[in-house]
């Protein structure tokens, strides 16, 4: 089950979906992670080599705290099988300019 927004403490474990996009309505990416500001900088400095580096998808357009690991896990792997329009339904109504939110998280 989602919980409600507040900035993310750094050290903190906290169960997270994200979408990542490379610009807006462009590549889309969607994760799950327990520290989503690291997450987010590994995507961003390109540390792994992963499908997020080769496209350049690093952009936070959208996410989602849960209160439990399982619960993230389960909505990440339900989202990845949704049609591309609802993921950018989903992202427009949370950042309707499609703003980077990496910086609101440190």
């Amino acid at each position: 089950m989602p919980v409600s927004s507040k900035k993310i403490n750094l050290m903190e474990k906290e169960p997270c979906v994200y979408l990542l996009a490379n610009k807006r309505n462009g590549t889309l990416y969607v994760g799950v992670t327990s520290n989503l500001p690291k997450r987010i900088w590994e995507h961003k400095t390109k540390i792994i080599k992963s499908f997020t580096q080769k496209y350049s998808v690093d952009k936070l357009v959208w996410y989602e705290r849960h209160e439990t690991m399982e619960s993230a896990i389960q909505r990440e792997k339900s989202m990845k099988f949704w049609k591309r329009q609802w993921k950018l339904k989903t992202i427009e109504e949370m950042n309707p300019d499609w703003k980077d939110l990496y910086d609101e998280l440190v």
